[in-house]
């Protein structure tokens, strides 16, 4: 597998690096970096080219030793004099690259907003999985991942999982969200009129189309499960109902996820504008990494 990864000396994208670090297979996988110089020769202008040369590369060295120490493999620099979000596209394209990861600084509500100009515009332009850093696990501690189910990209979710490296340590947890009209417990209000003969088949029918999807999905999670590396197999999954970008949040939360993984279906830009999208809500709310993983549209 081949990983990019953006930096630029900030902790978020160092952050980056070390998270990228614990997926990759030392022995066989391919990491470069991408640096823009754009922002350096704005924040250093008129510096003689060899300072800016020289600063590109204690930049690139500082993230060089924040990848494992057995990562011993060659790592490729790269960098261009085009925006930073045109060029890791433009880098990740040329390369071959497998996967994308980029930093995102800070929870303020500017930050939450545009997730940084940069990894909002590389997120909507890349056709590749991106990940998203929000930190790193605390070193010595396992790595903690939720991934999210969804018919539409459950295939793609497990494939992309099934290319990166795992560490032993690795404590995997699946999730799917019943969030039908009919999802969850009777109403407060139908459930004070069951006596009455007009609402009681109303009821019947509630209590049983409820019972048959968290049925359905805990069965459909439990085969998502077993697709999925060995350390996504021990832990029993998680049926929540609700609106799912809320439930997978709280859920990472509760366990101190470290990265979520979930599914980035096309859909139209009305769609997307109505009903909001829940990779995009995650994406911006969440306090753990995220892995977007896009599903091709068919047909």
């Amino acid at each position: 597998m081949k990983v990019l990864i953006a930096v630029d000396g900030s902790a978020s994208s160092l952050d980056a690096v070390a998270l990228a670090g614990r997926l990759v297979d030392p022995a066989v996988d391919e990491v470069a970096f991408y640096f823009s110089p754009l922002e350096l020769e704005r924040k250093l202008p008129g510096s003689p080219k060899a300072m800016v040369e020289g600063a590109i590369a204690a930049v690139l060295d500082e993230a060089k030793r924040h990848l494992p120490d057995s990562f011993t493999r060659p790592v490729q620099a790269m960098h261009s004099s085009k925006p930073a979000a045109v060029g890791i596209l433009e880098a990740a394209g040329t390369w071959h690259a497998d996967m994308l990861v980029v930093g995102a600084r800070g929870m303020g509500t500017v930050d939450r907003l545009l997730l940084g100009s940069v990894s909002r515009a590389v997120l909507h332009g890349a056709h590749l999985p991106v990940v998203v850093a929000r930190g790193s696990a605390p070193a010595g501690r396992d790595l903690r991942v939720l991934a999210c189910h969804h018919p539409k990209s459950a295939a793609t979710v497990s494939r992309t999982l099934g290319m990166l490296h795992w560490p032993a340590s690795t404590r995997g947890h699946v999730i799917g969200v019943a969030e039908s009209m009919l999802a969850g417990p009777l109403p407060a209000w139908l459930e004070k009129r069951v006596r009455d003969p007009d609402t009681a088949a109303i009821a019947k029918a509630w209590e049983q189309e409820h019972a048959a999807e968290v049925r359905d999905l805990a069965g459909q999670l439990d085969a998502f499960k077993r697709t999925l590396p060995e350390a996504f197999h021990a832990a029993q999954p998680i049926v929540v109902e609700g609106n799912p970008a809320d439930k997978i949040i709280a859920t990472a939360t509760a366990g101190e996820d470290d990265l979520i993984v979930v599914g980035r279906a096309p859909t139209d830009a009305f769609s997307r504008w109505l009903l909001g999208s829940t990779s995009e809500a995650v994406i911006v709310h969440s306090r753990a990494s995220v892995l977007i993983v896009p599903v091709e549209k068919t047909g």
